[in-house]
């Protein structure tokens, strides 16, 4: 694999979390710089450790994780997505606790922008490539794709206010919604 495949492979898996970015950086949460490095050093890092995981677990975890990963991404982005349209429905003062930038809705993120990578790095132990490169390649830019998406999404953001955290919601819930459709169909 030459280093353009390896940087088109990364801008496909990067998609995800560039879209994630986009509407975070629409809500309220990563208006600074401190939320949107946040957010891009864990989808980079996340970007890069899947592939690592799925090279190093073998052929029979990628089965078994075949058979629920859309699953799994599909309940974390409903779950951030609905606590995203409920904050933006009935705001409070104190909204620190729903930061998708912060704690578990952050890690939630991650993984769900990440399960793809796990099986494109079991395909690299396949195809007895080396893992260490395109891990690197993929962090990287998975998080500048995503510092690039929260800086969109700060622009369209303040256009919108709070009516955005409705959108960007609805918008994570259809992204999990869609890797959910792919993973059913192509498990028929």
């Amino acid at each position: 694999m030459n280093s353009l495949e390896i940087i088109l492979l990364a801008l496909g898996l990067a998609m995800d979390a560039f879209a994630v970015s986009l509407v975070v950086g629409a809500g309220k949460h990563a208006r600074q710089i401190r939320p949107a490095v946040r957010l891009s050093f864990h989808f980079g890092l996340f970007q890069s450790l899947m592939p690592m995981a799925g090279w190093a677990s073998g052929r029979g975890v990628e089965r078994w994780l075949a058979h629920f990963d859309h699953w799994v991404a599909f309940g974390l982005l409903a779950i951030v997505g609905g606590r995203m349209i409920y904050a933006g429905l009935f705001p409070t003062e104190d909204a620190r606790e729903d930061d998708p930038t912060r704690r578990w809705n952050l890690v939630s993120l991650s993984v769900a922008t990440s399960l793809d990578a796990f099986a494109v790095g079991l395909s690299l132990a396949l195809l007895d490539l080396s893992i260490w490169y395109p891990c690197l390649i993929i962090g990287l830019i998975t998080a500048v794709l995503s510092v690039i998406g929260v800086k969109m999404g700060n622009r369209v953001g303040s256009f919108l206010g709070n009516r955005m955290e409705i959108v960007g919601g609805l918008i994570l819930c259809g992204i999990g919604a869609r890797i959910l459709w792919q993973g059913l169909h192509a498990a028929s």
